[in-house]
């Protein structure tokens, strides 16, 4: 079974800076699509960042210059570095795993991580 497990969340200034890391587990032997999504209280799961295989990125527009995004194609590792936040950034954020292929069934799946929150206030 694939697990997808994030760390780096806390509380942090606005202005500062989070890194936040997912870590993909299990008999993996291709992941396509990383990335970060974001849920506010209230409001709907959206696309933060997210990495294909080849390293190109896909950035949401009020993330584009603070947030970067990358990936460990070798360990299953996908990092969102996020600087000058926010409190709009404010958010439990999901990481995700889409085009799965495992060693034990070769077919493609997607996942998702538990979340991790982030909350940026003075």
């Amino acid at each position: 079974q694939v697990q997808l497990v994030e760390s780096g969340g806390g509380v942090v200034q606005p202005g500062g800076s989070l890194r936040l890391s997912c870590a993909a587990s299990g008999s993996i032997f291709s992941i396509n699509t990383m990335g970060w999504y974001r849920q506010a209280a209230g409001n709907q799961r959206e696309l933060v960042a997210e990495i294909g295989g080849g390293g190109g990125t896909n950035i949401a527009d009020d993330a584009k210059g603070r947030f970067t995004i990358s990936r460990d194609n070798v360990k299953n590792t996908v990092t969102l570095q996020m600087n000058s936040l926010k409190p709009e950034d404010t958010a439990v954020y999901y990481c995700n795993a889409r085009g799965v292929i495992t060693w034990a069934t070769w077919a493609s799946s997607d996942y998702w991580g538990q979340g991790t929150q982030v909350t940026v206030s003075s």
